[in-house]
C-alpha cells in the first residue's frame, strides 16, 4: 500500500436543528470542552464544533434526528471518577460498565442532551 493513516481528525454526532444552545451547555460548560469557530461558510447549516484532546468533536444538525443509541465514540478522560462525579452532581445519568475491569480498563457511558450515546474511560 501507497498510503498509511494518521489518526482521527474528528468525530460528528447530530442534533435535532436548533439545539446549539444545548449543546454548548453540555458539551462546553459540562464537560468543558472548548468551542471550536465553524468555517464561515459552514456556519449557515447550523451545529457547533468542540475541541477534546487532540481531536475534534462536531455536533452537526441533523433534520430527521434520530440518536445514535449503540454507535458511539469512547473517550479517553484522565481523572475518570472526577468527571463522573461531575456529570452524577449535575443530574446526569451515568451507566458504570465494569465488563473490561480486569483489563485495567474502568468506563461508563452517558447519554447527551440528545439521547446520542458517549463512552468516556481509562486504563489502569
Amino acid at each position: 500500500m501507497n498510503f498509511s493513516y494518521a489518526g482521527i481528525d474528528h468525530v460528528q454526532l447530530a442534533a435535532p436543528p436548533k439545539h446549539e444552545a444545548q449543546a454548548r451547555q453540555f458539551y462546553g460548560e459540562l464537560l468543558g470542552w472548548h468551542e471550536v469557530p465553524k468555517p464561515e461558510e459552514l456556519k449557515k447549516r447550523g451545529g457547533v464544533w468542540f475541541q477534546c484532546g487532540p481531536h475534534q468533536v462536531h455536533i452537526g444538525v441533523q433534520t430527521d434526528f434520530v440518536p445514535a443509541a449503540k454507535a458511539h465514540p469512547a473517550f479517553l478522560v484522565h481523572h475518570l471518577n472526577a468527571l463522573r462525579a461531575r456529570l452524577e452532581q449535575e443530574g446526569v445519568k451515568v451507566a458504570l460498565d465494569d465488563a473490561r475491569q480486569a483489563e485495567g480498563i474502568a468506563r461508563f457511558y452517558v447519554s447527551d442532551p440528545f439521547g446520542n450515546r458517549l463512552e468516556f474511560m481509562a486504563y489502569g
